[in-house]
């Protein structure tokens, strides 16, 4: 089913956050996009999220989308939390104000939120902020995952260090049959550092089993426009010259432009996966403190999903 969306050359991945475990929004997201057209879900790697969405699906009727669980390595800012020492803090509450996710109230971080998209740290103007993340061993992680119904599991592989990255990927590939995904970005790699690190991965699985994520520049989308999407088009291209037998899907400051400047540049991708600008742009209604189905609110909120998916 995954290989029929991606072969389509028009696959829009909805991409609710690695980190984010708010059930209560990752199912109204899950809702409003499959309504809107999406059947691809990024999810966080735990049954209460992947519950979340399956019920999401079956309440939107919903019958064949396919779902995602990202999992991260030590360093990967996708599964890193905000942390803030409050011996620095000065409640200035920019950080508050900046975070996309609504993730800081009061100067305290709500953790199941906070994406680790690091806007916070940039802004504190006293360096109150940094960030932890704990990983736990997939052997932990990923079985109860498998057994609720999954069809692709994707690596964050970001750290650099490929023996780790080797390491669980390795044992992802060997427990799982399903559809396989490498979310990189250059990063601290060179564009050839880039290119061995997805060939090593891939050189003894078969043709088209693998998804390379190219991740222009990593939740940084929360801007419409050309130069915000331009590094995951950059990213994607290094992939496509490599000529690899994996499917390409560009992320990373993906917006609606996305789609326009990678035909515009040549980029013979199968997907795009929004996240950051996907949440942004219907955060009224997934935000509310209660939904209401028949209202004028949640029409537009579909509308304007609609119009993002069809721009893929």
């Amino acid at each position: 089913m995954i290989k029929d969306l991606l072969e389509s050359k028009k696959c829009f991945k909805l991409v609710c956050g690695a980190g984010h475990e708010d059930a209560l929004e990752v199912e109204r997201l899950v809702y409003l996009y499959a309504k809107a057209g999406c059947r691809f879900f990024d999810l966080n790697a735990s049954p209460e999220i992947v519950l979340a969405a399956k019920r999401a699906l079956k309440s939107a009727g919903v019958e064949d989308a396919c779902l995602c669980v990202s999992v991260g390595i030590k360093g990967d800012p996708h599964i890193s939390k905000a942390v803030i020492d409050y011996e620095k803090c000065i409640g200035c509450s920019q950080c508050d104000e900046i975070c996309p996710q609504g993730a800081i109230r009061y100067h305290k971080v709500k953790s199941k939120r906070c994406i680790g998209c690091g806007r916070c740290a940039k802004i504190c103007p006293k360096g109150a902020i940094s960030y932890v993340s704990e990983p736990k061993e997939l052997c932990e992680v990923l079985p109860p995952l498998i057994d609720l119904g999954i069809d692709c599991i994707e690596l964050h592989a970001m750290n650099g260090d490929f023996e780790e990255i080797k390491r669980n990927w390795d044992y992802i590939r060997n427990n799982f049959g399903g559809m396989l995904s490498i979310c990189t970005s250059r990063g601290n790699l060179s564009d050839c550092g880039l290119v061995d690190l997805v060939k090593g991965l891939i050189a003894d699985i078969e043709p088209y089993r693998v998804i390379v994520q190219a991740d222009g520049f990593p939740m940084s989308g929360g801007e419409d426009d050309y130069k915000t999407t331009l590094q995951a088009v950059a990213t994607a291209e290094i992939i496509q010259n490599a000529k690899l037998q994996v499917y390409i899907m560009l992320s990373g400051g993906t917006n609606s432009k996305t789609a326009e400047l990678a035909q515009m540049c040549g980029i013979n991708y199968n997907g795009i996966a929004i996240g950051s600008f996907a949440r942004k742009i219907v955060k009224d209604f997934v935000g509310a403190e209660k939904i209401d189905l028949s209202s004028k609110s949640f029409e537009t909120a579909l509308n304007t999903a609609r119009q993002l998916v069809k721009t893929v």
